[in-house]
């Protein structure tokens, strides 16, 4: 009795899915090549009509909320500001340290006139 539910070998059973799939494939309807070149137009076209509803919607949305001041820039210039000011009270720390030679292009380079 235990022999009758035995599974066959691993390599039986995969040869055995390999051979359901290819049968599978001849009962298959392949289309056309006009069939085929029609459908992925329509698809194409399809993509294309969605993408370009989308991008007009995404970008009439950012107007609307742009005019009604959603967004508003506040928040970036104060953090500039107090970078800018770190930056400065850095700057005047470190010189009054030491003294930095200064190489500017102006006096390096040769004036044209």
């Amino acid at each position: 009795m235990a022999d009758k539910k035995k599974k066959p070998n691993i390599f039986k059973r995969i040869a055995q899915k390999f051979n359901d799939v290819r049968l599978e494939l001849k009962r298959v309807i392949w289309p056309t090549k006009e069939k085929l070149a029609q459908n992925s137009a329509v698809v194409l076209v399809v993509i294309i009509a969605c993408t370009i509803f989308l991008t007009a919607i995404g970008k009439g949305a950012g107007w609307i909320l742009e005019k009604v001041g959603f967004y508003k820039q506040n928040v970036e210039t104060s953090a500039t500001t107090i970078v800018e000011s770190s930056v400065e009270s850095a700057v005047t720390s470190d010189s009054s340290e030491t003294t930095p030679v200064e190489t500017s292009e102006e006096t390096s380079a040769p004036s044209e006139t």
